[in-house]
């Protein structure tokens, strides 16, 4: 008598069964492992390129806005405030009132490529010219941004020189 639900498969069928197993190879494992570190190796790279750019955006940035404030504190005061006046205070103000509350720090990590020890400082390195009538704000990029060449440049109210 055979059952209708379950029949036991003949002894060459399930040999060969066994036999015919899918399964990957150790070349094509060891493949899609080199596929894959080689991918995560080119995100990382993009990524970093990413950063630094992002970083000197940042900066130029910051950089116009302390250039901003700058020249409102000299339409209302007459002359561009002391070197004194400006980083040690972190603030750009008088008894007047407030230029710039807190002037932002150069972004992190400060040594880029092309920017020379000297100016990998937590700060821009701002400086009165010229008795007041004129300053300098000096910065250093990684790369270029925008038609700001990389390496160190220098904000003036004439606007940005590259040294």
């Amino acid at each position: 008598m055979s059952n209708k639900f379950f029949s036991l498969p003949s002894s060459s069928l399930l040999n060969t069964s066994l036999n015919s197993k899918k399964a990957f190879t150790l070349i094509e494992l060891l493949v899609v492992i080199v596929i894959i570190g080689i991918l995560a190796t080119l995100a990382t790279v993009a990524l970093s390129s990413a950063r630094v750019k992002a970083r000197d955006a940042r900066r130029v940035s910051d950089v116009r806005q302390i250039q901003t404030a700058l020249e409102l504190f000299f339409n209302d005061q007459g002359s561009y405030p002391s070197t004194a006046a400006v980083m040690p205070s972190n603030a750009i103000t008088t008894s007047g009132g407030t230029y710039m509350a807190k002037i932002p720090g150069n972004p992190t990590p400060f040594a880029e490529s092309g920017c020379p020890a000297a100016q990998n400082v937590s700060q821009y390195i701002y400086a009165q010219v010229n008795s007041g009538l004129s300053y300098s704000l000096t910065y250093c990029l990684g790369g270029s941004t925008g038609s700001i060449p990389a390496g160190v440049n220098t904000a003036t109210p004439s606007g940005v020189t590259n040294r």
